[in-house]
C-alpha cells in the first residue's frame, strides 16, 4: 500500500492518495498526521486521490470505521477521486459515516475536486 499525504500548511487541506490495498499498518502511519491537522485546524477539508486502489484488508477497513466514528464531526467536505465505478459507490457509501459534505469526482476532474474544496 502506498499513502501520500500532502498538507497545505496553516489551510485545513489534506491530499491523500492511495494506491494498492490499505492495512492497518497504514493507519498507524498517517493518522496521527491527520489527527494533528484536526487539533490545530478544527475541520478539515480531504481530497481522498484513488489510484490502482484495491479496498482495505480486514484490519484496515477496522481502522478506517474508528476513524470515521471518531471524527464524524471533524471534515468539512471530502472529494473523493478515482477512475472506478466502486469507488464512486463507497464514497456514497462513506457519506453515512460523516457528518462531511461528500462527492466523487472522476480521474478527469481532478482540478474541478480541488475547486469545489475550495483549495484552487
Amino acid at each position: 500500500m502506498s499513502v501520500e499525504m500532502l498538507e497545505t500548511t496553516g489551510t485545513g487541506f489534506l491530499e491523500i492518495n492511495l494506491s494498492g490495498k490499505l492495512g492497518q499498518e497504514d493507519y498507524q502511519n498517517f493518522l496521527p498526521r491527520i489527527e494533528e491537522q484536526v487539533r490545530e485546524h478544527g475541520k478539515l477539508r480531504l481530497l481522498v486521490h484513488m489510484h490502482d486502489f484495491h479496498g482495505w484488508t480486514p484490519g484496515g477497513l477496522w481502522e478506517d470505521i474508528k476513524f470515521d466514528v471518531k471524527h464524524f464531526k471533524d471534515l468539512e467536505r471530502i472529494a473523493f477521486v478515482g477512475d472506478k465505478k466502486w469507488e464512486a459507490g463507497m464514497s456514497k457509501f462513506c457519506s453515512a459515516f460523516t457528518s462531511a459534505e461528500t462527492r466523487f469526482f472522476e480521474e478527469t476532474r481532478l482540478e474541478a475536486a480541488r475547486k469545489w474544496l475550495g483549495t484552487s
